[in-house]
């Protein structure tokens, strides 16, 4: 097997490092956009997220069949994990492997937590909202009722003059 598909899998292993690394960024930036209650931005953020998933799902293919092409020649069977590319690839491949292995396991494990914590602030704000809402109670205009008679003499009706 050839350094050239070593290679290309480090590249795309570069390559899916930095969207990830991207991804936590954008993460933080949700983040940051909920804790000061800039929702305004929210919708704008969770695309740009959903654009850099799309990139992390088109590379995901592209590294599968780089692993595969490389785990045939290694002789190490299908389908196989980075770990176990790396264990049976010849140095400095191996060791590269592994490298990228780590960086990949502490990047995502760095954006389970961080997603983690924003569906809470998330949720925490629904929560908060839904309690806001239920303990506002309607307010009755002081209207006519059923008899005719004007209900609850406390509210009384206000004309307001449009040209204030």
């Amino acid at each position: 097997m050839g350094c050239v598909d070593y290679q290309h899998l480090s590249t795309l292993l570069w390559r899916e490092q930095e969207l990830l690394d991207l991804l936590l960024f954008k993460a933080e930036e949700k983040q940051y956009l909920i804790l000061t209650g800039k929702t305004r931005w929210l919708a704008r953020i969770a695309h740009e997220i959903e654009v850099v998933l799309d990139q992390l799902r088109s590379l995901e293919v592209e590294r599968a069949a780089a692993t595969e092409a490389i785990a045939v020649g290694l002789g190490i069977g299908a389908n196989p994990s980075l770990r176990q590319v790396a264990e049976a690839a010849p140095a400095p491949w191996n060791d590269l492997f592994a490298k990228h292995h780590e960086a990949l396991l502490v990047l995502v494990t760095d954006l389970r937590s961080l997603s983690d914590t924003n569906r809470g602030l998330i949720e925490g704000g629904l929560a908060a909202i839904g309690d806001a809402l239920l303990s506002v109670r309607p307010v009755s205009a002081g209207t006519y009722g059923s008899t005719g008679r004007t209900d609850g003499g406390s509210h009384r009706a206000v004309t307001l003059d449009g040209a204030l």
